[in-house]
Formats: C-alpha cells, sequence, structure tokens
C-alpha cells in the first residue's frame, strides 16, 4: 500500500479523453484589467458538459514577454471539435476580451495543428476603418473602439489536446477536505500548460457518465456522495464523510502527469484519508494516469 503523509494514494488510474486546446495572450495596461479580461473569457467554462468549452488563466506573463510590453495573462481553453472551438474562440474573444478596457489578445499556439480565423472576421466591427499591420510576420487588426484601438491577431491556432484528468479527495470532513483541496489546486497552478477548470479548481458535483432518466447522458457520481450511504452501492469507506474531485485539462499529456503529481502529493493533508481516481475502465478515453505511477517518479 502506497502512502503519503500518512495518506493512502489507491493503486488506480484517471481516465481522460483527446479534446482541443487554445492558448490566447491577454495583456492590458495593468495586469488588473488583464486578469478581469481573463475572468470573463473564462467564465461558465466548467464543463464539457454544458458549457461548450472549459477554460482557465493558467499563468501571468511579464510585459517583456508580451508582443506590445504590457503585462498580460495566459488563457488556455478546450473543446471536443474543431467546429466548436473556432465558435468559442470568437464568442470569447469578441464579447468579453475586446469588451475589456484596454486589452489586446494574441495568438500563443503559432504552430498549432489547425488555425481558425478570428481577427479576421472580427475587423468587420470597426465597419470600414480597422487596420492591419504586420509584427514580425504576425497579421494583426487593429479595431477602433472608444479607448483607443483593439488589438487581436488574424488567426487562432489550435492543437490536440487532454481534457479531464483528475483525482478524488476523500477526507474525514468537509473542513480538511477543501483544505487539501485548496492546498492541491495551490500547487498545480505552478504547472505551465493546465488549467483546473471548476470553480475554484475544484468540484463538489462530480458525475458519471449514466442516468436513471432517458436522454439524460451524466449524473451525480452516486457511489462517492456520503449522503447515500445505504441507498446507493456506495465506493467510500468508512470515516470517509466529504470527497472533492480535481479536474485537469492540459496542452499535453506530460503536463496533465506533472499537475496530478503534483496535486495529489499536495492534497496529502491532515484529515485526508484517501486519494483516488475516477476511471470507466478506459472506455472513456485514451488516456491514462496511474496514481502509484505518477508519485513514485
Amino acid at each position: 500500500m502506497m502512502r503519503v503523509n500518512g495518506v493512502e494514494i489507491e493503486d488506480t488510474f484517471a481516465e481522460a479523453f483527446g479534446m482541443w486546446g487554445a492558448r490566447l495572450v491577454v495583456t492590458a495596461e495593468t495586469l488588473e484589467w488583464a486578469r478581469t479580461a481573463g475572468a470573463a473569457a473564462t467564465g461558465f467554462a466548467t464543463s464539457i458538459i454544458g458549457c461548450g468549452c472549459e477554460a482557465g488563466i493558467n499563468e501571468l506573463v511579464r510585459a517583456q514577454d508580451t508582443p506590445d510590453d504590457r503585462p498580460g495573462i495566459i488563457v488556455l481553453l478546450f473543446t471536443m471539435s474543431r467546429a466548436a472551438m473556432e465558435q468559442q474562440l470568437m464568442l470569447r474573444i469578441g464579447q468579453t476580451i475586446m469588451t475589456c478596457p484596454t486589452t489586446a489578445c494574441y495568438d500563443g499556439l503559432p504552430d498549432g495543428e489547425e488555425r481558425f480565423k478570428v481577427g479576421g472576421k472580427l475587423r468587420y466591427f470597426g465597419d470600414g476603418f480597422q487596420r492591419s499591420k504586420l509584427l514580425d510576420g504576425r497579421r494583426l487588426w487593429r479595431i477602433p473602439v472608444m479607448d483607443g484601438e483593439f488589438v487581436v491577431e488574424e488567426s487562432f491556432g489550435a492543437a490536440k489536446a487532454v481534457g479531464g484528468g483528475n483525482f478524488f479527495i476523500m477526507a474525514g470532513d468537509l473542513e480538511h477536505a477543501l483544505a487539501a483541496a485548496q492546498a492541491a489546486v495551490a500547487a498545480m497552478r505552478g504547472v505551465p500548460g493546465v488549467v483546473m477548470p471548476f470553480p475554484g479548481g475544484v468540484v463538489r458535483s462530480g458525475s458519471k457518465t449514466s442516468s436513471r432518466y432517458k436522454g439524460q447522458h451524466a449524473s451525480s457520481n452516486t457511489p462517492y456522495c456520503p449522503t447515500l450511504r445505504g441507498f446507493e452501492k456506495s465506493d467510500l469507506r468508512e470515516g470517509e464523510n466529504a470527497v472533492l474531485e480535481i479536474v485537469i485539462d492540459g496542452l499535453t499529456s506530460d503536463a496533465v502527469a506533472e499537475a496530478t503529481r503534483v496535486g495529489v502529493v499536495a492534497a496529502c493533508c491532515d484529515g485526508v484519508l484517501r486519494i483516488s481516481a475516477g476511471n470507466y475502465g478506459g472506455s472513456l478515453g485514451q488516456f491514462k494516469f496511474a496514481l502509484h505511477d505518477l508519485v513514485s517518479a
């Protein structure tokens, strides 16, 4: 049996699936405004089940490392298809980043396998007064807005990515489960190329891919709901009274693996009894992250 700080690491694996990922570099006059734009762009983007995409703010960017020498943030956005990616890029850049004071938006995946014309379509908002420019070989559009200009890249790249990485934290009570989840997310945010898309990076309403109701493709992960002991087959052990899940999306499988490793270790706190993960025996996705292998590494 593997233990870290007295917490059992179950010998199981997290099952993840393929997605498409995009990387946006959002800059502004101040870091506060860049963060504001990022928060708006990633709003209502927690689960592919009902949100159209999953997204999050990945890291801060120093002014000297951005195309316009202003402070910025990285937004990662994940979808299940190319068509959904194009739609989400248009909606989120056009409706949340362009509308935010002082912002600009640049492509963070210039070598992506697919490219989507975003700025090349948003430019029509300029009503004929938009202008194009080249910056280090990259086509940008300058769209007149009421605080000056919105600068946006002509097209954005997307690449095959990984979604649905996860692990479960089982604790004796909610207080300790929440403290462990917050510690895990704080550690994982130091890993480039991943986001934890749910609110605060933590999931309380984990799901399973089945339901008693016709047409409902997902439902509450009832075997892990403490209040259903005695009413439903439970996967919880004695003393496990609160469960929280961390879901991870990443631009690469290596990034998801590293975030999982870092998060699992950080979650081994007082009051936590066991760390496990969600899988469907390999039927859901092609990526498998074995907890023992990751922690041993």
